[in-house]
């Protein structure tokens, strides 16, 4: 470590290339994988994963104000109901208030929308997504990398 912060690429090259292999299984939907890593980004008050999935989006045909309403996304009315169930999954799995009761009782129509949204392997594509954008967050976070704005 230098300088107080880790360099995860150099220093652990197989952890770094695992987390890169969990970004791959990801959801195959481009657009609503930047939608839920901006919102978990977001969330996770990660600057630097902001910019680079704000400029993803625009890539993957994301408009400005589509990509501004990730921020409070149930009041923008901007999302379609797919987009709303994944973006309720990535609240519910990002916000550590909420994570340690995504099992309860409580959580089940947030589960109940997803997985009407997300059949099959779909549903599982979407966590390893939300799962992969805050591990990435975390890192980023723990390496102190800076927003290049």
């Amino acid at each position: 470590m230098t300088g107080g912060r880790l360099r995860t690429k150099a220093q652990s090259p197989d952890g770094y290339r695992a987390l890169a292999g969990l970004t791959r299984a990801g959801h195959p939907d481009h657009a609503l994988a930047e939608i839920v890593k901006l919102r978990a980004s977001r969330l996770n008050n990660c600057r630097h994963c902001v910019e680079v999935h704000t400029e993803a989006g625009r890539r993957v045909g994301l408009d400005d104000e589509h990509i501004a309403a990730t921020a409070d996304w149930e009041a923008s009315g901007r999302f379609d109901p797919r987009e709303c169930a994944a973006l309720a999954l990535t609240d519910l799995l990002t916000r550590t208030e909420t994570l340690a009761r995504a099992g309860d009782v409580g959580a089940a129509p947030v589960w109940e929308a997803a997985d009407a949204a997300f059949p099959g392997d779909e549903l599982v594509q979407l966590v390893l997504t939300i799962a992969g954008i805050n591990t990435w967050n975390r890192m980023m976070i723990a390496e102190a990398v800076a927003a290049d704005g």
